[in-house]
């Protein structure tokens, strides 16, 4: 795959349009790698002049700030921001929402200033300039419900880009009971991603998976790799998997015309 580092563009003096910030789950979790690998097609396929910092990106710090660790949460974030400010990083977009949340409304404080979006943000406004195009594919005619996470959603306003994504599929988008600013959480937030729940009645990516399931859905959408996660769970805890599928909707974009 054609992934350049910041390293190498600066060595041949360019300046990419974009830096795509990974994070730590599309880095290592299996799954999420995945995901990174469906936008990295994605934006080569649309010509997008992009970088990664490679292995001078670190940890956003959003899970340690998320468990009232500031200390280890500044030390991280200043320690990405001299990197990003060093390469005179404009722009930076992320498939994972607590990235995105950390970077965009955290960092500035921290003399870390970027235009940050999410990533079904910069796809839509690249089919938006007919720098990408997708008509249905192998998704025409399936029914979707997409998750908001929470850092997207409720923290940042972001509901019509993922939306206007699915749409472009020729698919037919159910929304749940609980939607845009009152989803439910999936349960990974705040660090929560990192440890066993405490005991109760249910957990509540289950009561989440339950509530998609409900309007019956082929694929269960998602915007986050904790979330992509969190709901996979649960359609495993309700024995689900052959009936529906969990996908990022950078994986439904490019596995709908196969990039």
């Amino acid at each position: 795959m054609n992934v350049p580092t910041m390293a190498e563009m600066a060595a041949q003096g360019k300046q990419p349009e974009v830096l795509f910030w990974v994070g730590c789950a599309g880095s290592f979790d299996d799954r999420a790698k995945k995901i990174t690998k469906a936008f990295v097609k994605i934006l080569n396929k649309a010509n997008v002049e992009f970088a990664v910092l490679g292995t001078e990106e670190s940890c956003s710090g959003d899970p340690a700030k998320r468990a009232g660790n500031e200390f280890l949460f500044q030390m991280q974030a200043m320690t990405n921001i001299e990197v990003l400010n060093a390469y005179e990083v404009k722009k930076i977009v992320t498939a994972c929402p607590h990235c995105f949340n950390t970077l965009k409304n955290e960092y500035p404080q921290l003399g870390g200033n970027y235009e940050v979006v999410h990533h079904t943000e910069l796809l839509k406004s690249l089919i938006d300039d007919g720098r990408l195009t997708i008509e249905g594919g192998q998704f025409k005619g399936k029914k979707i419900t997409f998750h908001d996470p929470c850092y997207l959603g409720r923290a940042n306003d972001v509901y019509e880009a993922p939306r206007a994504l699915i749409q472009k599929l020729d698919v037919e988008l159910v929304e749940m009971k609980r939607c845009k600013t009152n989803g439910l959480c999936c349960g990974a937030g705040g660090a929560q991603m990192f440890k066993e729940p405490e005991k109760g009645t249910k957990d509540i990516n289950v009561e989440r998976t339950e509530e998609a399931i409900d309007v019956k859905p082929d694929i269960i959408a998602t915007g986050c790799p904790f979330c992509n996660t969190m709901m996979t769970d649960g359609v495993k805890a309700k024995n689900k998997e052959t009936d529906v599928e969990v996908l990022d909707i950078a994986e439904l974009i490019a596995n709908a015309k196969d990039l």
